[in-house]
């Protein structure tokens, strides 16, 4: 008997898949209709067993995300299947056909929809088939799996203390199948970088995506597997293989060669693989953390898989960068020329040995140092240039891998020369000036305020305003609140200490002291004037 939920708030939606669909072809006996969150989880509680969940992504009191993670956390055993009205998935459908789930593009052919359910309930038969000779398939199937995944987050984490009684001790008390003999071959996979922007929406679905996809590659591999989350990006696969063999370590490595090459097609992304030592339970926090050194120390290679035990030591062969000629050539404007020879020297570092984290971190501070001695020079706060998110988030990335400190590098280049071209062109600084001024009167407004806006020294602004206005930044903005003081002296009814406010001034003793400096009246004395011009008129 099968059993099969369809969830979604568009009722027409479920009695349309329900009125289509081959139920009896498919071998599902029983069709089961929810239309929200609460009434699916009603359904699960109501029933020994929901096999497959048929699910809306966008829901009105919540998302089918959120009850895909409320489903495996407490019906392990239900495949589920995700509908989407957003076109952007469409990749996420290609790489969710990797794994265990699927995301269909709403309106699915009835034909197609037919053959992904068949597809999920024969992967589940399979499984189910397979749990039968494993007593750890076994516990994995009538447990929580998040009991299991915080077993080894514990030991990995070091929460449970890295000794062999302090594991089985673990085990014992949460009553998880463990044998101090076994051994582990740990896999970490990173995700160096997705090759398409993602909202962070798009970026849970795919690593859903990811997940599910490794757990497939993982199924095929030894005589238990367990995968773990182990950082933004990152999973960490715990595989137990015996007897651990030249035959087995070929099947792996061949497996994750296989892994990275479907996930640059569906999933738009580089991946890294690194295989460790096989490892008791006790020393596998000390292998997780090599195989994380290895990863940041590995800033040239990428869709690689790496084996610890093959590594060749590095011989130091690097040539220095030309810090030197590269800041005659900023100085000249020669940007495109710039970013080429930089993306040439890294390119040609991947070549040789010694490259790593640590020498491309030396390199992203020395070219800082040049860029901001550069804008220093030319007036330009260069803190101010590159506070934008995007800057931020590219400089924060830029030292993980030679590919990323290159696009950082052209980045910052054509940013600093553009701005150099716009402070060049001073009447385009001139009018932000006024501009900001303008929008800013009834503010406290600084002179290094005005500065910072427009990313410049606040002397080198001074200078440059002075050359073209004929005024300092300070006298510029204290003539203007006066001009806009006396518009609403002689107009306006406010009483003069709102006007002072108005125009940023709320001192008001200051404010009749700077009107009348540059009136030669005070605000009242000016008020009454201009009221009996008017009335001559």
């Amino acid at each position: 008997m099968v059993r099969i939920l369809l969830v979604d708030d568009e009722v027409h939606a479920v009695e349309g898949i329900k009125a289509s669909v081959d139920w009896d072809k498919l071998g599902i006996s029983e069709v089961l209709t929810a239309y929200d969150i609460l009434q699916a989880k009603e359904i699960f509680a109501s029933f020994d067993t929901v096999d497959l969940m048929l699910c809306d992504i966008e829901m009105p009191m919540g998302s089918g995300l959120e009850l895909l993670a409320w489903v495996r956390e407490h019906y392990p055993d239900t495949e589920s299947i995700f509908l989407t009205c957003h076109a952007d998935f469409h990749y996420a459908k290609q790489a969710i056909q990797l794994g265990s789930f699927d995301y269909l593009l709403k309106p699915v052919p009835s034909a197609e929809l037919e053959i992904v359910i068949s597809k999920a309930i024969e992967k589940k038969a399979e499984e189910s088939k397979k749990s039968e000779y494993s007593q750890y398939g076994q516990y994995w199937i009538q447990h929580q799996p998040l009991l299991i995944e915080r077993f080894w987050l514990d030991i990995l984490n070091r929460i449970i203390p890295s000794r062999p009684e302090s594991i089985k001790q673990a085990a014992e008390e949460r009553n998880i199948p463990y044998s101090e003999h076994m051994k582990f071959i740990p896999v970490f996979i990173v995700v160096k970088r997705w090759h398409k922007t993602l909202s962070m929406r798009d970026e849970k679905i795919l690593e859903y995506a990811l997940q599910n996809s490794a757990e497939e590659l993982l199924a095929k591999l030894g005589n238990y597997r367990q995968l773990l989350p182990f950082g933004k990006g990152s999973l960490l696969a715990v595989l137990s293989i015996e007897p651990w063999t030249e035959t087995e370590a070929k099947r792996l490595l061949r497996s994750c060669e296989a892994f990275i090459r479907s996930c640059r097609q569906y999933f738009y992304c580089d991946i890294s693989c690194y295989i460790g030592h096989p490892s008791f339970a006790h020393e596998l926090p000390t292998m997780s953390d090599l195989l994380r050194a290895q990863d940041r120390n590995n800033v040239t290679l990428e869709n690689l898989v790496f084996q610890m035990d093959r590594l060749e030591p590095a011989q130091i062969s690097l040539r220095e960068p030309e810090f030197p000629v590269w800041s005659l050539m900023l100085k000249e404007g020669a940007s495109e020329k710039l970013a080429s020879e930089i993306a040439r020297y890294l390119e040609g570092q991947t070549q040789v040995s010694g490259l790593n984290a640590k020498r491309l971190h030396q390199f992203h501070h020395d070219f800082l140092q040049m860029i901001y001695s550069f804008l220093q020079s030319e007036g330009i706060q260069a803190r101010q240039l590159f506070s934008d998110d995007e800057s931020m988030e590219m400089s924060l990335n830029a030292s993980r891998s030679v590919k990323d400190t290159i696009a950082w590098c052209r980045r910052v280049i054509a940013k600093a020369m553009e701005y150099i071209h716009t402070v060049e062109q001073s009447e385009s600084v001139v009018n932000r000036v006024t501009a900001y001024v303008n929008r800013h009167l009834d503010s406290a407004l600084s002179r290094d305020d005005i500065a910072k806006h427009v990313f410049l020294n606040a002397d080198y602004l001074d200078r440059m305003f002075k050359k073209k206005v004929g005024l300092s930044v300070t006298e510029y903005v204290v003539r203007e609140r006066i001009a806009v003081a006396k518009r609403l002296l002689s107009k306006s009814n406010l009483p003069v200490s709102e006007i002072a406010i108005q125009v940023g001034m709320t001192n008001f003793s200051y404010f009749s002291r700077v009107f009348k400096k540059y009136t030669n009246r005070n605000p009242l004395e000016f008020r009454q004037e201009e009221r009996s011009r008017s009335e001559d008129r």
